[in-house]
C-alpha cells in the first residue's frame, strides 16, 4: 500500500483537495479530524492541556475553547509546541491505526492529510508528499474571509507556519490552487494517475509481507526438529569428547 502524504498551508486549499480525492474513493486519514478528537473530554491530551494552558481555554462542558487556545498559541511559538507534545504523540498512534486498517482491507493508495506534515517530520513515513500551494497574497485573502480575521490576525497565523514557498521546495508535487476549482480538479485526477500502484505492486505490496510471514512459519514447522536433532546430536558429541 502506498502511503501518500497531503500538506499546504492555512487556506491554501488542501481541504479542498483532500475533498476532491475523496470524492474519487481515495483513502484519507484526515489528522485534523483525529486531533479534534484526542482533544475531547476525558481524553489524556485534554488533560494535558489542561495541566500546561490552565482551564481559562476551556469551555464549562469541559471541551476546549479553540478560538481562546489559538489566541495564545499563535502569539507564542513556544506555547504552540507544548500543545503539539500534547497532541501529536496520540494523533500519530491513531493514523497509524487507521491505515494498518486500510492495508487489511487491501487499499492500494492512502492520503495522510497533515497540516503540520514536513514540520512533524512525518513526511519519512510516506512515499509521495503533495504540496497545495497558492501565493502568499491570495492566501491572506482567503484566510481572512473564510474566519472572519484581521489582516494582522491573519498574517499572524501565516507566519506561524512554515512558509509555503519552502514547503514547495520539499514536495515530490505542487498543486497550485491560484486559479479556479476547474484547474484543480484537472491536477487531483493527474495526481491520482501518478499515485495510483499498478495491480502488480499493489499485489506484491498487499500480498508480500503475509507471503514472507506464512513461509517463515512453514519453514519453522518444517526444519525446526531437524535442526534440534542435529544441535542435539552435537551437545552429545562434545559431552562425550569431555568425558
Amino acid at each position: 500500500m502506498k502511503l501518500v502524504g497531503l500538506t499546504g498551508g492555512i487556506a491554501s486549499g488542501k481541504s479542498t483537495v483532500s475533498r476532491l480525492l475523496q470524492e474519487r474513493n481515495i483513502p484519507i486519514i484526515d489528522a485534523d479530524k483525529i486531533a479534534r478528537k484526542v482533544v475531547e473530554p476525558g481524553q489524556s491530551a485534554n488533560r494535558l492541556i489542561r495541566k500546561h494552558f490552565g482551564d481559562e481555554v476551556f469551555l464549562p462542558n469541559g471541551e476546549i475553547n479553540r478560538p481562546k487556545l489559538g489566541e495564545v498559541i499563535f502569539a507564542d511559538p513556544d506555547k504552540r509546541k507544548i500543545l503539539n507534545q500534547c497532541t501529536h504523540p496520540a494523533v500519530r498512534i491513531e493514523m497509524l491505526r487507521q491505515a494498518f486498517f486500510y492495508w487489511i482491507k487491501g487499499a492500494d493508495v492512502v492520503v495522510l492529510d497533515v497540516p503540520l506534515l514536513l514540520e512533524s517530520g512525518m513526511d519519512k513515513l510516506v512515499g509521495t508528499t503533495v504540496v497545495v500551494y497558492c501565493s502568499e497574497v491570495l492566501q491572506l485573502q482567503r484566510l481572512m474571509n473564510r474566519d472572519g480575521l484581521s489582516e494582522d490576525a491573519a498574517t499572524q497565523r501565516i507566519r506561524a507556519q512554515m512558509p509555503l514557498s519552502d514547503k514547495v521546495k520539499r514536495a515530490d508535487v505542487v498543486l497550485d490552487n491560484s486559479t479556479n476549482i476547474a484547474q484543480l480538479e484537472t491536477q487531483v485526477k493527474n495526481l491520482i494517475s501518478r499515485i495510483k500502484p499498478s495491480p502488480i505492486t499493489w499485489l506484491l505490496e498487499y500480498a508480500g509481507p503475509p507471503a514472507i510471514l506464512v513461509g517463515a512459519l512453514v519453514a519453522i514447522k518444517m526444519y525446526a526438529p531437524h535442526l534440534l536433532l542435529s544441535l542435539g546430536n552435537w551437545i552429545a558429541k562434545q559431552r562425550s569428547s569431555a568425558a
